[in-house]
């Protein structure tokens, strides 16, 4: 696994779950900072799953929802901000993101499915992660790449935590 870019194979929605849980546990914490995550996959292809085991590693309780209908949910987390789980599959222009009420520092976290929808209107990533079915059907590979220092420092986390072998980690 590479600081900057790395690339992994999860065998099963297990594997999706670790990556989740190692991601939660690797996150930069500090005071203040937001942290954007791009999801990008074709449908089917595990950008949900991704987010609700990192929302759920993080410690959300209870249902966490599709935002598909919605565009948006919203998760408290430990010290009073939250998670924003979004998803703009459904938005016709980027210009509609403008009525959900995005603009507060109440959010430490942004979890962004579709993003490219959103184009010129959302902030970029911190962490890029591409998601596919595996070749053959058997499993999802996971493209993660650093689109900033903190999403750089992030890998780097990542990296030390999986130790060598990553999460089946193919580079």
């Amino acid at each position: 696994m590479t600081a900057a870019r790395t690339t992994l194979t999860l065998a099963d929605a297990d594997a999706t779950d670790a990556l989740g849980a190692a991601l939660a546990r690797t996150r930069p914490q500090a005071e203040g900072a937001v942290l954007r995550v791009h999801l990008h996959g074709d449908l089917g292809a595990g950008k949900s799953t991704l987010a609700r085991a990192l929302l759920r590693a993080l410690g959300v309780r209870g249902a966490i929802r599709s935002p598909t209908y919605t565009l948006v949910e919203r998760y408290p987390l430990a010290g009073g901000r939250e998670a924003w789980h979004l998803d703009l599959y459904r938005i016709g222009d980027a210009g509609e993101l403008e009525f959900l009420g995005l603009d507060g520092g109440e959010a430490e976290l942004w979890l962004v499915e579709w993003p490219e929808r959103g184009r010129g209107w959302l902030p970029p990533a911190d962490l890029r992660i591409d998601l596919a079915v595996a070749d053959g059907g058997a499993g999802r590979r996971a493209e993660l790449a650093a689109d900033s220092a903190g999403g750089a420092a992030w890998l780097a986390d990542l990296a030390a935590d999986t130790g060598p072998q990553g999460l089946a980690a193919d580079s």
